[in-house]
């Protein structure tokens, strides 16, 4: 019967192993989106919701950031798409009597997939000091013991403002502008986890810290490199627009320590054809070792450069245009010139840094062969239009924004920025992840922003730096900050060094939660916590003024409007824009000039103020008002102009950075389980990967392991090393020997954030350092 949460909470350290399978999608992703759509929703309120799922009069899928083509299929959604739906739309309820049957100690002792599977909550609860488990609050005395912890703290950074993706950009935007009306820039956000190592290197290098690349550039491409990423989990409807790519002609390279299923052949299931025969995407697939990937970007831009010389016979830098024999890349050169000598800066260095690039160094940092190399630049030299995508195999390690900064210095040299069908594309992941940060949820707000706030609404915002994320932590372990509030998310499970996390959060005075389901931060609570249930995406928005609609910002800088569809969980529950505006309204009182009252009866008030604020969001109201949305400007990519300190695009010259592993140890890496998204876990398969019924697993090579000592089906404990000594400890993993690189090992998260150190953070970003995690193996 729809609605009824599972009883138990299953084991997860037994699971069943079998062959990995070789394509992804096609009819069994068919019948298990069937199935968890029936299962959580019932079989006419699915077809309700799934029929709307990103659809130009529907609304945007609580899943990922991918964008949509003009032209939308009627089933608009992927399979892990339509599990987050069904989640968020399930018939499965947690009450006030839930909490009655369940303290803090029982829900503590659960695991985050069954807190999940519990359902929406439906109205706000509050665990007192001293208190054992959560009881009934009403929203106004919610408001006022929030009010009360923030307005008794010494100084307004006492407080942190955390934000997940999830959150409309019209919440968010209430969000920061609450948090500097109080006055704190502290506003971490899930981007400094993930993607702020891409926002790092492309702001310094051109000058804009998103991807430049729209979908039809995507269909456009020569070549498309997809490093440190893998779709057919974190982002299926991606493998379509592969698709729709390599039938026009494109060329794909697939870098990753991870043989992938969806990337070796996608059976789309939105076509018949499709779903029986496949199409076998990667056309060469480098199985690097992790955090190998500045290493053989530095080598490609070496031979990019040696061919030019070769073929302009002088080492000399980029000549005259239209000359005999020197027209660059775009006329088929290895080097574009024209585009190196009018639109960047910084070559003569980074050329020195290219040249000095060793074979024998890229390939003990990579793992790959001399062979594999030579084809891949074949493929590069051959391509006039080419993309580089990429995600967390990039973003989080020590030396992301070099690897990043090196992948940008690869598309410069062919002047593959603004051209039609190339360009850099970073796949962010959590919908509107990228639209949170453009409203200005970011620690370290740019100026201008600060003064079009202080213009708009005639208060001074701060202009110290916040906090992020890991500073975040450390604030609250060393009793610096005594209030957390979180829209969204999922923080003690999403972030680094669990143990350490989770004290530091049961130092805070209060820590608050606007959440939709139930997750592993409710039961980590501050001496005192509410839980605020809000509205999710699938639900109508009905205020004082009407029914409203919200906004989010796709992974490609398209704007559109977002519109639920169905009836909300329960009669108590408030949108996110309302609790802001109402918690403005119980700290700030009377004194605030800002209205709130209005922002809350009407968000087109709130879109009004935001195209006053935000550059690009002109005529807000009335631009997403037309099916599709808009596009965001993108200098680079519109202009070829690069607003960075030079005025130009930026080469760089970064020393190549790798991880070494000492003997008998390997590289860690944790990444998501097919049947999980971020740290939501729908269930406890991984069909993609051979997984079936577990989670506690780590992937180690069949050589690596026999070394190791570590048979297939054996159970070992992770234990991390990194150099303050501390042992941090994962105990219980089977071990399932797998086709990774060699000297690698993969897990799954959040499993095995235990292991990550909060201070092992890439440099510059402060992302952790989830992908290079050295790990030895200890018999349980």
């Amino acid at each position: 019967m729809a609605g009824k949460p599972p009883e138990g909470d299953p084991v997860q350290d037994a699971p069943q192993v079998s062959a990995p399978p070789r394509a992804a999608a096609g009819l069994p992703a068919v019948a298990h989106t069937l199935g968890v759509a029936r299962r959580q929703m019932g079989v006419r309120r699915a077809a309700r919701a799934l029929l709307k799922v990103n659809q130009k009069d529907g609304f945007d899928c609580p899943g990922c950031a991918w964008p949509e083509e003009d032209r939308r299929h009627t089933a608009e959604f992927c399979e892990n798409g339509a599990k987050a739906v069904a989640e968020e739309a399930t018939l499965r309820r947690v009450t006030p009597d839930f909490f009655a049957g369940h303290p803090l100690a029982d829900l503590a002792g659960r695991s985050g997939y069954w807190l999940g599977q519990q359902g929406r909550i439906t109205e706000p609860v509050y665990l007192p000091p001293g208190g054992d488990r959560y009881e009934p609050v009403t929203w106004e005395r919610a408001f006022e013991i929030i009010a009360e912890e923030l307005t008794a703290l010494s100084s307004p950074d006492e407080a942190l403002f955390y934000t997940s993706g999830r959150t409309s950009n019209e919440a968010a935007f209430l969000l920061q502008l609450f948090a500097r009306e109080f006055g704190t820039n502290n506003l971490p956000d899930c981007s400094n986890m993930c993607h702020e190592s891409s926002g790092s290197a492309l702001t310094e290098t051109l000058g804009v810290g998103k991807g430049s690349v729209s979908l039809e550039d995507l269909h456009q491409a020569d070549l498309i490199i997809v490093a440190g990423q893998n779709p057919g989990t974190n982002h299926p409807r991606m493998l379509s627009a592969l698709e729709k790519a390599k039938a026009a002609g494109a060329r794909i390279i697939s870098v990753n320590p991870l043989p992938e299923a969806g990337m070796e052949r996608f059976k789309n299931p939105q076509t018949p054809l499709g779903m029986i025969r496949g199409v076998a995407l990667n056309d060469l697939f480098l199985q690097i070792r992790i955090g190998g990937d500045q290493a053989l970007f530095r080598l490609l831009n070496k031979l990019i450069l040696a061919e030019d010389e070769r073929e302009h016979e002088s080492p000399d830098a980029p000549g005259t245009a239209g000359v005999p024999g020197t027209a660059g890349a775009a006329g088929g050169g290895a080097v574009d010139r024209e585009f190196v000598r009018e639109h960047t800066h910084g070559f003569e260095e980074f050329r020195a840094a290219a040249r000095a690039a060793d074979w024998e160094e890229t390939l003990a940092a990579t793992g790959l062969e001399r062979s594999d190399i030579e084809r891949a630049l074949a493929m590069v030299l051959e391509s006039r239009r080419t993309i580089v995508c990429w995600a967390m195999g990039l973003t989080q390690h020590k030396h992301s924004v070099a690897t990043i900064r090196e992948v940008v210095n690869f598309l410069l040299l062919r002047g593959a920025i603004g051209r039609p069908g190339a360009g850099v594309c970073p796949v962010r992941g959590h919908s509107n992840v990228q639209g949170d940060r453009t409203m200005g949820i970011f620690e370290r707000p740019a100026p201008a922003f600060l003064d079009a706030l202080e213009k708009e609404f005639g208060f001074a915002p701060p202009r110290h730096h916040g906090l992020d994320v890991v500073r975040s932590i450390r604030a609250l372990r060393d009793g610096e900050a005594k209030v957390f509030f979180a829209m969204g998310g999922n923080f003690v499970a999403a972030t680094p060094d669990t143990e350490v996390t989770e004290a530091a959060i049961r130092r805070a005075r209060l820590t608050v939660h606007v959440s939709t389901k139930l997750n592993r931060s409710h039961a980590v609570t501050g001496r005192r916590a509410l839980i605020l249930p809000t509205l999710g995406r699938t639900d109508k928005d009905v205020q004082a003024g009407g029914r409203q609609v919200v906004t989010v910002e796709d992974s490609m800088g398209m704007v559109h409007a977002s519109r639920g569809n169905l009836a909300p969980a329960g009669p108590s529950l408030l949108s996110e824009p309302a609790i802001v505006a109402r918690l403005a309204r119980a700290v700030l009182g009377p004194a605030s000039r800002t209205p709130w009252e209005e922002f809350e009866r009407d968000y087109g008030t709130i879109r009004d103020r935001i195209s006053r604020v935000v550059p690009g969001f002109e005529d807000f109201n009335a631009r997403i008002a037309r099916p599709g949305g808009f596009t965001l400007p993108h200098a680079p990519r519109d202009e070829r102009r690069f607003p960075t300190a030079t005025g130009k695009a930026n080469f760089t010259a970064a020393p190549v950075e790798y991880p070494r592993v000492p003997e008998g140890r390997l590289l860690l890496q944790t990444l998501r389980s097919h049947d999980q998204y971020n740290t939501t876990i729908y269930g406890l398969d991984d069909r993609y990967r051979g997984i079936k019924g577990g989670r506690r697993v780590v992937l180690v090579h069949p050589e690596d392991a026999r070394e190791l000592g570590l048979a297939d089906g054996s159970y070992t404990d992770l234990v991390s090393e990194w150099r303050d000594g501390v042992e941090r400890r994962a105990p219980g993993f089977r071990v399932v020997h797998y086709a990774t690189a060699r000297g690698c090992a993969a897990a799954y998260y959040p499993e095995t954030n235990v292991l990550v150190p909060l201070d092992s953070t890439a440099d510059t970003s402060n992302t952790p350092a989830s992908k290079s995690v050295v790990v030895r193996f200890e018999r349980p």
